[in-house]
């Protein structure tokens, strides 16, 4: 299995409401999220289905690759991507749920790192940064009995939006 662990584009830095959850992405944001889908695109990536948090960020972010990708009814949102998530219920729900080889994760920052930590690092943290946009690729045979990813790569988001404009 690909996990491809995508951390959402640029949101405001507040909603009018004071809600977290309800942060939007900027103009800026939603723009650069499709040159980076543009970008995995042109590497060959492909998803069975994306799994996003429910947050508003993540949301839309799920949603530019959901059109970029042409696969917009294959978005499914789960509370195990908020950033206050836990990965093994995320683990669990992929395991109980889905059958994909291909699966893009849509979600936050610390939460997404603490995933794949908890995925790649044998006994510690993985220090690492992914940035808004960012995408990384975990791939794995099997989630249920060793929980062991291999980290295939790490790309930032303005290598992605290059590749995506070329």
């Amino acid at each position: 299995m690909n996990l491809y662990i995508i951390r959402h584009a640029i949101a405001e830095e507040e909603h009018p409401s004071g809600e977290d959850s309800q942060r939007r992405l900027t103009d800026k944001g939603a723009k650069k999220m499709r040159q980076i889908a543009k970008g995995l695109r042109a590497l060959s990536v492909d998803f069975d289905l994306i799994l996003s948090s429910p947050y508003a960020r993540a949301k839309e972010t799920a949603e530019i690759l959901g059109e970029v990708f042409k696969m917009k009814k294959k978005i499914s949102y789960t509370d195990n991507l908020i950033p206050m998530g836990d990965p093994d219920l995320l683990i669990a729900e992929i395991n109980e749920k889905y059958t994909a080889d291909s699966l893009a994760l849509v979600g936050h920052e610390p939460y997404l790192t603490t995933l794949v930590s908890l995925l790649v690092g044998q006994t510690s943290a993985v220090d690492m940064t992914l940035k808004k946009g960012g995408v990384c690729l975990l791939s794995t045979e099997d989630l249920r009995h060793t929980r062991r990813a291999t980290l295939e790569w790490l790309l930032t988001p303005g290598v992605l939006v290059e590749i995506g404009n070329k």
